[in-house]
């Protein structure tokens, strides 16, 4: 009888629905790559948030695609393709199909991924991971592998510039062959948004979002070259939520401070660390 109360509520009064979402009433800042915002931006606005993009990552070719073309050339020496992030896949496998060469080449390489999203990404390329850390950080992989990697060739496309050497140090000191070749780019873009400046200079933001260390970086450059050498006071009242513990290294770095941190290191970590936040601030 109540559930049936609560449905006519909301019929006859659906600003009540909104008004009980968690985030409801709240002011978001989304600084993902332009193109790589909407989902995340999507999982906000179910909980209620107005949510403000401001891009702080250009994705891009590499400067040079030799070392992956030529990786692509001998791909069936590798023994393991080691992707860490749904860039990495696309760049890899629209390079794959530009050297009309398809998946069946990596039919003998064993593939092993950073996170679900990832996985996911790959999947709808056609391919199962047969590897997938138990935590989405590059670490993980390392402590998880599922065999010795001494004598294994593996090769690992990546950004071009500004990447942890994690993976790399650590299996090359086990004794593997590591192949490291640049699969895209990421940038500062030019200039800010001007609808996240206005929110910024009005002190319109509650929560800024950070998926990345490299997010974190432009977004004080891109501030900062907008708003001057006080742009920090601008963030004085605002929440800083992290992804997990390298993002949040980069903010206490360049910020400060972490607010919150996501307990599961995803979109959806994110999102529940910012209600969490939301919840408390109340």
């Amino acid at each position: 009888k109540r559930c049936a109360q609560f449905r006519s509520i909301l019929v006859f009064y659906p600003s009540f629905a909104v008004s009980i979402l968690p985030l409801s009433h709240k002011r978001i800042l989304v600084t993902r790559s332009a193109g790589q915002s909407s989902q995340f931006t999507k999982l906000l606005q179910q909980q209620g948030a107005d949510v403000v993009e401001m891009p702080t990552l250009e994705i891009t070719p590499p400067s040079s695609w030799q070392d992956l073309d030529d990786a692509i050339v001998r791909l069936n020496e590798f023994d393991w393709l080691i992707l860490t992030s749904g860039n990495a896949v696309e760049y890899f496998f629209e390079r794959l199909a530009s050297r009309l060469q398809d998946v069946r080449g990596l039919s003998e390489i064993k593939i092993a991924v950073v996170g679900e999203k990832t996985a996911f990404i790959l999947k709808q390329r056609g391919l199962q991971a047969d590897f997938i850390p138990p935590a989405f950080v590059a670490d993980s992989m390392v402590m998880n592998f599922p065999e010795p990697v001494s004598g294994k060739k593996l090769l690992f496309p990546r950004v071009e510039t500004g990447g942890r050497e994690v993976l790399i140090k650590e299996f090359s000191d086990q004794g593997a062959e590591v192949t490291e070749v640049a699969a895209y780019q990421s940038g500062c873009p030019v200039t800010i948004d001007s609808a996240a400046l206005a929110a910024l200079q009005n002190r319109q933001v509650d929560v800024i979002t950070f998926a990345s260390s490299k997010t974190v970086k432009y977004f004080c450059q891109l501030v900062e070259a907008s708003l001057g050498e006080a742009w920090q006071t601008y963030l004085e009242n605002v929440g800083i939520a992290s992804i997990g513990p390298q993002t949040s290294k980069t903010c206490h770095s360049l910020l400060g401070r972490v607010d919150v941190e996501a307990d599961e290191y995803t979109l959806e970590g994110l999102t529940q660390a910012v209600v969490k936040f939301a919840d408390r601030s109340v």
